[in-house]
């Protein structure tokens, strides 16, 4: 009788010599949906908010959207970030939790440049940050982390601050590389260039406070948190002289070297309004190489504000 040989079992190179991957069955595969969705409005709220922030002191054109938030090790969140890239790194005095907030770093040269008074149209070359530099950053920073403490709340630890400005984000290492950290990915449309900017903040802690803050009876109408919200809102401030009503036919008349009185005498002040509203009296200075004003008095009554020399 004829028998027929079975085939051998084939193992591959790869498979015979591969070894066991560790897999931590305790940690979150994602981030539930509920936790995406608090964490989505609250990262869109900041976006505008660091936008309008961006178009004030650095004087550029902004347009801020988050494009997703994820829960990740610390190692992957560094291989999705450039490996010279602006990290500013913000701490925690009351525990050991750590933050990062990320730009390119031509990016931050470019806003230095214009808050200094200068053009910064053209992209500069990437290079570390001077002190003053720093100094301007984190300035503009310690602005940005508390609109991002408004639109987080208590998920965001109150003494969160900011330090150090780091360069590359494998040896800044703010957490264990297996450590999880929530990752907001922001797309910044800066004039005529899209760039990347990241936000990572240590997972444990703000997943707790959330299911917290979740799980906790909510207060409607709070009158505190409308108050936050009023107090960190952006106004434009107007200096201006004290108006003058003419007729519409005077103003299709003007011509170049024409005079016009104002109802504004020489030795006063000029009105600080916001919203149309005088709130204080101020003079013309200067602060470097820009145009300032400084307060000569405040609380002005609608009386004083509204009167005419």
């Amino acid at each position: 009788m004829q028998t027929v040989p079975t085939a051998p079992s084939v193992r591959t190179e790869d498979a015979a010599t591969a070894a066991p991957e560790r897999y931590d069955f305790g940690r979150p595969a994602a981030l539930s949906r509920e936790h995406t969705r608090a964490l989505a409005g609250a990262f869109d709220a900041f976006a505008r908010q660091w936008a309008m922030l961006l178009a004030a002191k650095a004087r550029v054109r902004a347009h801020i959207a988050l494009e997703r938030v994820s829960l990740e090790t610390y190692d992957e969140y560094v291989a999705t970030v450039p490996p010279t890239t602006t990290l500013v790194l913000c701490s925690d005095a009351s525990s050991d939790d750590r933050a990062v907030i990320e730009f390119p770093l031509p990016s931050a040269l470019s806003w230095i440049v214009k808050m200094l008074g200068g053009d910064g149209s053209q992209r500069p070359e990437a290079r570390a940050l001077t002190a003053i530099e720093q100094a301007l950053i984190r300035s503009l920073m310690d602005e940005t982390l508390g609109h991002l403490r408004t639109a987080l709340g208590s998920l965001l630890p109150r003494e969160l601050s900011v330090g150090a400005v780091q360069y590359n984000a494998a040896f800044a290492q703010v957490v264990g590389g297996q450590d999880l950290v929530v990752v907001a990915r922001f797309s910044m449309r800066l004039a005529d260039r899209t760039e990347t900017a990241t936000i990572a903040l240590p997972a444990a802690t703000l997943l707790e406070r959330l299911s917290d803050s979740a799980s906790a009876p909510r207060a409607t109408n709070d009158p505190g948190l409308v108050r936050r919200h009023i107090e960190q809102t952006p106004v434009e401030v107007t200096l201006r002289l004290a108006p003058r009503a003419v007729r519409p036919a005077e103003v299709l008349d003007l011509a170049v070297g024409d005079v016009i009185s104002l109802a504004h005498a020489a030795d006063r002040p000029l009105d600080l309004a916001v919203d149309e509203h005088v709130v204080a009296s101020a003079a013309v200075g200067s602060h470097g190489a820009r145009l300032a004003c400084v307060v000569t008095a405040s609380d002005l009554s609608p009386a004083l504000s509204e009167e005419s020399p």
